[in-house]
């Protein structure tokens, strides 16, 4: 053989060894577990498909006209949550850790904080604070005056990793998600693809100022919604396409269950609306790469060691829908569009609207409720 062939032929094969033993051997620090997904639903019946969301508008764009504004103009996307007081005012909070608040047509009012973190779950209590779950600095208070106080970080020895959504009882209590206490927001990527039970549900109290671990052990705990009559609680579990609910009242009280199970896709924030309907937002359609690779824990750590741009990603979707307090679907509502407003990761009813909220927008989404299907 010649021996600048040979060379080639060598190069190349140093190459392909180098390339195999980075895919198969490199350490990744993750631990992919095995799991094993039912069969993704098909969109028929109950989940039909529809393009009921094309009817979403966008607002909250608008930036203010002050230097400050300009300054953080580039921190002004990511709308991952929408907060609507009862003046239909709304609040929302942006990458880099900016809190915005428009009035009720999506003109902007003012800039109320900025947490320097990453703000997703907002609530008003009953006194007008803006209760937020920063994923960054955990469960943060918001007075008035645009002042940031913590109210925990920790639970009972465990520091937050990834403080995600919340709701607010009425005796003041805060129920919130910490959605992965090893794998922090940035890091979201590696607790999907580890599929490990790293979150938590866990309850604040304002009174004694101490907060308590309800739930352990679930799969990327995400949003988090009190039933119209405070006896339970429930809370998203992105990576198993579930809803579980934990009784915080009545003779169940402590015990837990599966609430709705094997959703059409990944299920992200959770809210209560009127009529005790429960919006879930779904971040984007099943995949059926993600659930072939379920039970193949190997091939998921050579998936991860693939640049970014590689990674398998829901499409464009809009998906959102709504289930009573029995977990049974009322609303279907979906956009398959490549241009829809997606990923939906939140959504908020008022009395006239559905509010939505994304990662990937520099305004959040509005539809009239009159849009939606008569059931």
């Amino acid at each position: 053989m010649n021996r600048t062939i040979f060379k080639i032929f060598f190069a190349i094969f140093l190459l392909l060894a180098t390339l195999i033993a980075y895919l198969t051997l490199w350490p990744t620090g993750l631990k992919p577990q095995a799991w094993y997904p039912q069969e993704a639903p098909k969109l028929e019946g109950k989940f039909a498909l529809n393009d009921i969301l094309s009817n979403i508008e966008i607002f909250g764009s608008e930036m203010g006209e002050g230097p400050y504004e300009k300054i953080v103009y580039r921190y002004g996307t990511g709308p991952e949550d929408v907060a609507v007081d009862k003046n239909g005012n709304t609040y929302s909070g942006y990458h880099g850790g900016l809190i915005r608040k428009f009035d009720k047509n999506g003109k902007f009012i003012k800039i109320i904080a900025n947490t320097g973190g990453r703000p997703l779950g907002l609530a008003l209590d009953n006194i007008g604070n803006l209760i937020v779950a920063d994923a960054n600095n955990g469960l943060l208070k918001i007075d008035g005056q645009g002042k940031i106080i913590t109210l925990t970080t920790e639970s009972e020895g465990l520091p937050l990793g990834f403080t995600d959504d919340l709701d607010i009882a009425s005796d003041g209590k805060i129920y919130f998600s910490d959605a992965s206490y090893k794998h922090t927001y940035p890091n979201s990527y590696e607790d999907v693809m580890e599929h490990s039970a790293n979150g938590r549900l866990l309850v604040f109290d304002p009174n004694t100022e101490k907060t308590k671990t309800l739930l352990e052990d679930l799969y990327f705990a995400n949003g988090v919604a009190l039933s119209p009559q405070e006896d339970f609680v429930l809370v998203n579990e992105t990576n198993e396409y579930r809803v579980t609910k934990y009784w915080i009242k009545g003779i169940k009280k402590g015990t837990s269950e599966i609430f709705i199970d094997n959703l059409p896709g990944f299920p992200d924030n959770i809210s209560v609306g009127q009529n005790d309907i429960f919006w879930i937002a779904l971040y984007g359609p099943r995949m059926e790469i993600a659930d072939y690779l379920a039970d193949k824990p190997f091939l998921r750590n050579i998936l991860f060691r693939l640049p970014e741009s590689t990674r398998p990603l829901p499409p464009n979707y809009s998906f959102v829908i709504g289930v009573n307090s029995e977990g049974k679907v009322i609303y279907n509502l979906q956009n398959p569009s490549p241009d829809s407003f997606s990923p939906i990761t939140s959504v908020k009813e008022s009395d006239d609207y559905l509010y939505f909220g994304s990662l990937l927008y520099d305004g959040f989404g509005r539809m009239k409720k009159s849009k939606l299907p008569t059931n």
